[in-house]
């Protein structure tokens, strides 16, 4: 059986990849620009398509992957829902597991972010992350008061 801090970052992971769904299937024309610029480096490496033909290909073809990207949100949200009810479950305490799945929700949304979007954060963004996971690390290795080892010896 898995810890609670692996479901804990499993679905901050899986809100970050549910957040870039939502943005794909319900933003600007983005898909069919990535579509355009894909089918154009293809054809100009294969010359299968002329120049008039890709642009008639990605006025569709972007409309199922906006469906198929709003399919991915609705499963990312399920499966993250259940992998954080799993690190409540699992966890020593719901602060331990509320604040692990924020920070690795902010990560994996930067790196996400940078990967498909080409965003850039700014330094303050940087610096507030940086807090998030020095207090993350303050949280998982502090000692359990003794009240609340009386509570775990009583539940075993």
């Amino acid at each position: 059986m898995f810890s609670g801090v692996f479901y804990a970052l499993l679905a901050g992971f899986l809100g970050a990849v549910a957040s870039s769904s939502a943005k794909l299937s319900l933003g600007s024309d983005y898909l069919k620009g990535v579509c355009e610029n894909g089918l154009k480096s293809w054809a100009s490496d294969e010359r299968h398509f002329r120049q008039a033909d890709d642009t008639t290909v990605c006025d569709w073809l972007h409309i199922p992957l906006r469906l198929l990207c709003g399919g991915l949100l609705f499963t990312c949200n399920a499966v993250m829902w259940t992998c954080f009810a799993k690190a409540l479950r699992y966890s020593s305490s719901s602060a331990r597991a509320t604040v692990t799945t924020t920070a690795s929700n902010f990560i994996s949304s930067a790196f996400l972010g940078k990967l498909i979007f080409g965003e850039a954060h700014v330094m303050l963004w940087w610096v507030g992350i940086s807090l998030t996971l020095s207090g993350l690390l303050v949280l998982h290795t502090a000692a359990p008061h003794a009240g609340e080892r009386a509570v775990v010896k009583k539940e075993h």
